[in-house]
């Protein structure tokens, strides 16, 4: 039987659990969080940054699958802008209330592919949209830019599982993706912020923006900035997701 991770949870009503993101920089032995939080105060970037970890700086979004900073940016769009602005590796990762896990990465503008476990949980897809998962063919890229490109061909596994969603959540896989990239295992529980998040950095720890600003001015401008982001949706994670009719299947089938 599978159990949940810390920072999920089940509903009484069989509904899914949490939803939440992250856009990862790799550090290259130089990049600080001081640099990256400037460039998200630009952005005017809603959530979490912590400290270097295993060579990543983690930029947590709030939001997690909505828009979290200007230009209608969810955190495919935040990990893209920093990736490009810093000319290094990012990836954003998203799960979408424990049924959707994205996975988005980029060397410097160059996007090296996306991931997507059910492209037909995405907000806007019709019954024509397929369910299996999308774009693990890009497990090799993926693994080469987290500099484990031994962990390609099982990551490739990981990401082609159909996994049952009555008994396994998305944050299991995720939580496999992230120890075969060796980034921090501690983002599957980032739904528990603003409390501590378990086995990871302390909410102290982390410097907390508002739309682009710290302390009690950001907690004011990132109030009303949620208010007007909420009735903005970020691009979709896959343009062209995958459909029952260009493969000439019935979707009723399926």
């Amino acid at each position: 039987m599978a159990l949940p991770l810390p920072g999920t949870s089940h509903e009484p009503d069989g509904a899914a659990g949490e939803t939440y993101g992250a856009a990862l920089l790799r550090t290259n032995g130089g990049l600080t969080r001081d640099v990256v939080v400037a460039a998200l105060r630009g952005l005017r970037f809603t959530g979490w940054v912590a400290e270097p970890d295993g060579g990543w700086i983690t930029a947590i979004a709030e939001p997690g699958a909505g828009v979290a900073a200007a230009g209608r940016r969810g955190v495919l769009e935040v990990a893209a802008a920093l990736a490009e602005r810093f000319e290094l590796t990012g990836f954003a990762l998203r799960v979408r209330q424990d049924r959707q896990l994205v996975i988005a990465a980029w060397t410097g503008h160059d996007e090296l592919g996306r991931y997507s476990s059910d492209p037909s949980r995405e907000p806007g897809a019709d019954d024509e949209v397929l369910s299996e998962p999308h774009g693990a063919e890009h497990a090799g890229a993926f693994a080469a830019a987290a500099g484990r490109p031994d962990a390609a061909d099982e990551l490739a596994e990981v990401l082609e599982e159909e996994l049952d969603s009555d008994s396994v959540f998305e944050s299991e896989r995720l939580a496999r993706v992230l120890d075969l990239l060796g980034m921090p295992r501690w983002i599957v529980a980032v739904a528990a912020l603003p409390r501590d998040i378990p086995t990871g950095p302390g909410r102290r720890e982390l410097v907390r923006l508002g739309a682009g600003s710290p302390g009690v001015l950001g907690r004011a401008r990132g109030r009303a900035a949620a208010s007007a982001r909420r009735r903005m949706a970020p691009p979709p994670a896959i343009a062209d997701p995958p459909r029952g009719d260009d493969l000439g299947i019935d979707p009723w089938l399926l």
